[in-house]
């Protein structure tokens, strides 16, 4: 498999994935301002959507949209518990938790990432992921993670988009619970191999 990626970016949540379910793959990295895959070509020739994260599968499948990859990855490597059976109700409250990060957490932080958003605007963006963090905060007062002591594929995407407040001046301090989650999900091994394979420093 390849995963293509921009450093940081929601594509570390399935860099994360792969390497805590053991499988094989390789990275190709795109720039994704210029929409160039680094090694060489157009990123929209192998990515029409233009976005990452983009997994290809051995048999040249090609898969979009991170809490679909997250998923699927999860379910080639059973025995890592990344993912509750399907058909089960955790399976189902996973889903729950990928759909309320990628809607409720990650697109509000888009705003803060754009030169051309208004500060009144953005402003408005922090005051909505407070709300969020709050909620998610609560959520994690009794558990290691979120769906209880086994760290899953919704764990990845929720670490991924945390760790944005450092680029965009939120501090995280206000949720002492978030701060220790992340640092929970920072220790693990393979989040600090995908650190290193991405050159992450923060």
């Amino acid at each position: 498999m390849k995963l293509y990626y921009s450093p940081g970016a929601c594509s570390l949540s399935p860099h994360i994935v792969l390497r805590e379910a053991g499988l094989s793959f390789t990275l190709e990295r795109v720039d994704l301002r210029n929409k160039q895959i680094v090694s060489g070509g157009a990123y929209g020739d192998v990515a029409p959507k233009g976005f990452v994260p983009l997994l290809v599968c051995d048999d040249g499948e090609r898969l979009t949209e991170g809490p679909a990859i997250v998923q699927y990855l999860a379910d080639l490597a059973p025995a890592s518990k990344l993912a509750p059976p399907a058909g089960t109700f955790a399976r189902y409250r996973l889903q729950e938790w990928l759909a309320y990060i990628s809607t409720e957490i990650h697109k509000q932080f888009s705003p803060l990432f754009s030169p051309k958003a208004p500060e009144e605007w953005k402003e408005h963006q922090r005051q909505l992921l407070a709300a969020r963090f709050d909620y998610v905060s609560r959520a994690l007062e009794d558990k290691s993670y979120l769906l209880g002591d086994d760290f899953t594929v919704a764990d990845a995407y929720l670490f991924t988009v945390l760790r944005w407040t450092k680029l965009v001046g939120i501090d995280l301090a206000k949720w002492p619970v978030l701060v220790a989650y992340q640092e929970r999900v920072r220790a693990r091994p393979a989040v600090a191999a995908a650190y290193e394979a991405e050159r992450i420093k923060v």
